[in-house]
């Protein structure tokens, strides 16, 4: 009399087809279509702060003024060089019609209004210069100055971000690029928002390939994107426009190993017995609790789920239906 193990109890699916979108991951940095770090292109103390931390500045509005008054008190004096140098230049040009004075004094008096011209206007360049202005309307960052401070061209005043257009920066691999165009769908993810999903649009492609690292880089604009910030990680997933049927099972069917990842595919015998066999697959990504198998089993076929490691190969089981995948 031969003896049998009694069936073992297991959770069971069916295997399924699902049409999925082809995506390319990536990884990127949030940052602002307009963005910078305001800088002063003068020497000088500061004599007026305009603006706070935090606070929306708009365009041309004036920010930090830098002690000017030698560059004013200088200009006076240019302003009374150049009033002379009109004076002679108008005189000479009149004596030269006459021929009461050389062609070189004349030449030499128009050269003077000429130089009182280039010597005022570069007095009024630095002028300008030591009243900084918001070259867009924006967000200010940290204030890095205080009133009194001297500052040298080059220091850092503030950052200036335009937070009503983000942009991201990432790279692909550069066999990719055949499968980007311009205005490709885009899901963000970033890790001050789990779960949530913003949209964003595929806006350029780098004309050129990195030749130490062979990746090509993009960048997408965001739609909408409210609370995320310059300088965030970014989770990516372009989708280049095509579908794919896939055949999928509950990522828990899936028993994976060195020698090779299986599936224990249920049988039915003529007798109406329900056996394990064991399939050696060829998996692929998995989304949403669904992996795809590549090779190894067909729509239709019934999986186990649960309780895989009670099981060995041709065993007897019992599907528990109240156990659902």
């Amino acid at each position: 009399m031969s003896f049998e193990r009694p069936p073992v109890t297991i959770a069971a699916s069916v295997v399924s087809t699902e049409t999925w979108s082809d995506y390319l991951n990536a990884v990127g940095t949030i940052k602002a279509a307009r963005g910078i770090r305001l800088t002063s292109e003068e020497s000088g103390e500061i004599i007026r702060i305009n603006f706070d931390s935090g606070d929306s500045v708009q365009s041309q509005q004036l920010m930090v003024v830098l002690n000017d008054k030698v560059e004013a008190a200088r200009r006076e004096s240019q302003q009374a060089t150049l009033a002379l140098a009109k004076l002679q230049f108008a005189r000479n040009r009149e004596l030269l019609e006459k021929k009461s004075v050389s062609r070189s004094d004349f030449d030499r008096s128009q050269a003077d209004l000429e130089r009182a011209y280039a010597d005022l206007a570069e007095t009024e360049a630095i002028l300008a210069n030591k009243r900084i202005r918001a070259p867009f309307a924006g967000t200010a960052g940290i204030r890095q100055i205080d009133l009194g401070d001297f500052v040298s061209p080059g220091t850092v005043l503030a950052s200036l971000q335009d937070l009503s257009e983000l942009e991201i920066d990432f790279t692909l691999p550069a066999q990719s690029a055949p499968l980007l165009e311009a205005d490709q769908r885009i899901e963000v993810e970033v890790d001050a928002f789990p779960g949530q999903l913003f949209q964003a649009r595929l806006a350029a492609i780098d004309s050129l390939v990195d030749v130490s690292t062979r990746n090509l880089q993009a960048r997408a604009k965001i739609l909408g994107g409210q609370g995320l910030l310059p300088g965030m990680f970014a989770y990516l997933k372009i989708f280049p426009g095509s579908d794919k049927e896939a055949i999928t099972v509950p990522e828990t069917a899936i028993s994976y190993s060195l020698h090779g990842n299986t599936i224990y595919r249920i049988d039915t015998e003529e007798d109406g017995t329900l056996r394990a066999a064991s399939i050696i697959v060829e998996v692929g990504e998995t989304r949403n609790g669904r992996t795809d198998v590549l090779k190894g089993i067909e729509p239709g076929d019934r999986v186990v789920t649960a309780g895989q490691n009670k099981l060995y190969r041709g065993a007897r089981v019992s599907v528990d239906e109240k156990i659902e995948f």
